[in-house]
Parts: C-alpha cells; sequence; structure tokens
C-alpha cells in the first residue's frame, strides 16, 4: 500500500565536470527539423552530418552471417583479432602505418575511440591543442577528462589551417596532446604532406602526442592527396594515435564502430578504460566491419563520385550569392560559408533562417567560429539547390 506521507523533492547535485559542456549543436538542429518536417513543413536539412546512402548490401549481408551462427556473445574489449588484423592490413597498404594488431582498439564509433584516448592521457593541468574550426565534440572531450582546451584560431586567407608558426606558439610545457583532422568537420579543407610534414617536425621537436583524425580520408574530391601524418617518419609515427572509422565512406553511422591505432602502452590505457564503459563493441557489428574493409569498394567510390557533385553544385551556388564567401573543400562533406556580411551571429542567423526560410544549418559558433556556418551536403541534389536558393533569398533580405 503506497504512503500518504508526503516527501521533498530529492536535492540532485550534478558532477562539476558538466560545467560548461555543452549538449551537440548538431543533433538539436537536427531534432528541430525533424519537428518541423513531422508538422508538414518543407524543411530543407542540412544539419547531420550522416551520408544519405544505405549501407552496402555485402556489409549488411555479412552481420546477418554473423547473427545466424551465434556471434551475439561478449567479445574482446580491444575488438575481435579478424577485425584488428583487417585494418592492421588496411592501414598498412593504404595509409604506410604499420601496426600489429595489439595496437589497434575497437570502439563505438571513432567518437568513442576519441574519448577514450582522452581519457587515458589527459587529467587536470595538462592541454590538449585544437586548431578552430573544429569538430564540437573534441573541447567538449578535453574538458570531460578534465583537461583545458587550447584554441588555436586559423585564417580563411590560408584556408583555416594550422600553420607550424602558430602550433609553436601555441605549445606550452603543459602541452600533451594535438588534434588533427584532415580532410576537416567542418571547413573540409585538407592538409597537404609538405603541410602535414612542416607540423610533424614541431610535433616531434617538442616531444607531444598528435591524434590524427581520418574518419573522412576516402572522401576527397580535389588534387590534394590524402596522407597519414604517422606515416612521415618513425618518430612521427611513435607519436601519433590514428583514428578512423566506418561510419562517413561505408555509411554506416548507426552501426557505431571505429578504431584507434598508436603506441602500445597508450592502447594498452583506453582498453581499460572501454572495459569500464562499453565492455566491447557489438560482436556481430564487427564482422561487417570485415566486410567493408576486405569486400568490394565500389559502393565507396560510387558515393564519393556522387558528393563530388554536390560539392561543386552547392559550392558554385554559394559563390553566387553576394555577400556570401566560402573556402572550397578538399573533402568530407561540408560546406562553411562565411555570414559575416550580414551582421548576425551564427545562432541567430540560424534561428532565423529555420523559422524563416525552413532550412537547417549548423551555427559556426558550435565550431568555433561565430562568422560561420555549416552545412552538410550528404543529401540529395533537389534539397541542396532548394536551400541555396532560400539562403540566396535569405541574404538579400538581411543586405537590404
Amino acid at each position: 500500500m503506497a504512503s500518504s506521507v508526503q516527501h521533498a523533492a530529492p536535492r540532485i547535485k550534478l558532477a562539476g565536470r558538466l560545467n560548461g559542456i555543452a549538449p551537440s549543436m548538431t543533433l538539436a538542429i537536427n531534432a528541430k527539423a525533424k519537428a518541423l518536417k513531422a508538422q508538414g513543413v518543407d524543411v530543407c536539412n542540412f544539419g547531420s552530418g550522416e551520408p544519405d546512402f544505405d549501407t552496402p548490401l555485402h556489409i549488411k549481408q555479412a552481420a546477418i552471417a554473423a547473427l545466424e551462427r551465434g556471434e551475439t556473445k561478449y567479445g574482446a574489449v580491444e575488438g575481435i583479432e579478424k577485425l584488428r588484423e583487417a585494418i592492421a592490413r588496411k592501414l598498412a597498404v593504404e595509409n604506410g602505418l604499420y601496426y600489429k594488431p595489439s595496437q589497434i582498439q575497437v570502439s563505438g564509433g571513432a567518437k568513442q575511440a576519441l574519448y577514450n584516448v582522452m581519457m587515458a592521457l589527459t587529467e587536470p593541468g595538462d592541454e590538449v591543442i585544437i586548431p578552430a574550426p573544429f569538430w564540437l565534440s573534441y573541447p567538449e572531450m578535453v574538458r570531460l577528462a578534465s583537461a583545458t582546451p587550447v584554441i588555436v584560431e586559423t585564417p580563411e586567407a590560408n584556408r583555416f589551417k594550422l600553420t607550424p608558426e602558430l602550433l609553436r606558439a601555441a605549445i606550452t610545457p603543459r602541452t600533451r596532446l594535438l588534434v588533427l583532422a584532415s580532410p576537416s568537420n567542418p571547413t573540409g579543407v585538407m592538409y597537404t604532406p609538405d603541410e602535414l610534414a612542416a607540423l610533424a617536425n614541431i610535433i616531434v621537436e617538442h616531444d607531444i602526442l598528435v591524434i590524427s583524425d581520418e574518419i573522412y580520408e576516402k572522401l576527397v574530391y580535389g588534387t590534394v592527396p590524402f596522407q597519414s601524418i604517422g606515416s612521415l617518419g618513425e618518430e612521427i609515427f611513435a607519436r601519433t594515435l590514428t583514428v578512423n572509422g566506418f561510419s562517413k565512406a561505408y555509411s554506416m553511422t548507426g552501426w557505431r564502430l571505429g578504431y584507434v591505432a598508436g603506441p602500445q602502452a597508450i592502447i594498452d590505457a583506453a582498453n581499460v578504460v572501454q572495459s569500464h564503459s562499453l565492455s566491447n563493441v557489438t560482436t556481430f557489428a564487427q564482422y561487417g566491419g570485415i566486410a567493408a574493409l576486405e569486400g568490394d569498394q565500389t559502393p565507396v567510390e560510387m558515393m564519393r563520385q556522387a558528393f563530388a557533385k554536390r560539392l561543386d553544385v552547392i559550392y558554385n551556388g554559394l559563390a553566387a550569392i553576394p555577400g556570401v564567401t566560402c573556402v572550397r573543400p578538399d573533402g568530407a562533406f561540408y560546406v562553411f560559408p562565411s555570414i559575416a556580411a550580414t551582421g548576425l551571429d551564427s545562432m541567430t542567423f540560424c534561428q532565423r533562417f529555420l523559422e524563416e526560410e525552413h532550412v537547417a544549418v549548423v551555427p559556426g559558433l558550435s565550431f568555433g567560429s561565430d562568422q560561420h556556418i555549416r552545412f552538410s551536403y550528404a543529401t540529395d541534389m533537389e534539397t541542396i539547390q532548394k536551400g541555396v536558393e532560400r539562403l540566396g533569398r535569405f541574404v538579400r533580405r538581411l543586405l537590404k
């Protein structure tokens, strides 16, 4: 029988580590756009960084076969051996990175790989250098690990790239890590081999570590060849943690399958973190990962070509809008145009753009630049054309 005694609401005190941690603006924008669409509104959604293609059939079939033969039990914390062997072969053949399977951790997406490494390597007082614009989760992961993100603004005139001079100026005795993404989210720009070599020299000179986020490596469109910074010599290899995954190139976002490769001691420590959080990645999903790496790569090239065509349409459309400027990306599936001429901050711009023109884009503030907005062109061509047309109409109104 229920008690009739009235009790006060419990006192709830959240952990101090959450102070200042912002929820993902990408997911928030996407949710609002979906809510409007559910009401019957014609929304052009450029918010989510997710390919609009299905996972290739042979990958799905491999996971189904694994399910049917009973691959449904707990697995190794670090990932099944066959998948780590396949990743090691991929890194050696495609990237010139020679890791043992034991130096690879399979994680719940590249995002968790990054988080595991942050937790394993950083603590209060440590600094992590993050060039801006940045993927919005980098600094929040650093803060959750109780370390300090050091944001280094990169000039648009230099295609938003970190230079050796900027890196050297940001390094202090407390610097532990540099986070480097190429191609980048949100800008889509990619470092040339020579630019990576110049940064590698600084990293080795100061004996710091670098996380190389290579999740978009297969989605490149220009003349710049993709290169892993860890392949540039033994000294930089020893200081590199290579992060990658299956979400973008293989359209496997919901599978939550990624990996990190690096020095044995760091991977061992990351495995300890994972053992007390995730335990192990979904077992049968890992067999899909093997099929992705070892199976037909035609679907990847088909997606890349489709994204390249979409990039041409959205970039040319943006370039034709007075008051909007944009650096042409080398890869990924984002454009990061400047809205500085409108006089609006990015939050206000995005809120009004969604309300007035029913177009969802992500404020640049989330990525460290309040004068830009991010479009994801991982959507159909009709949506891209309508979205660019609506942007032109919206900007022209603002500039009157």
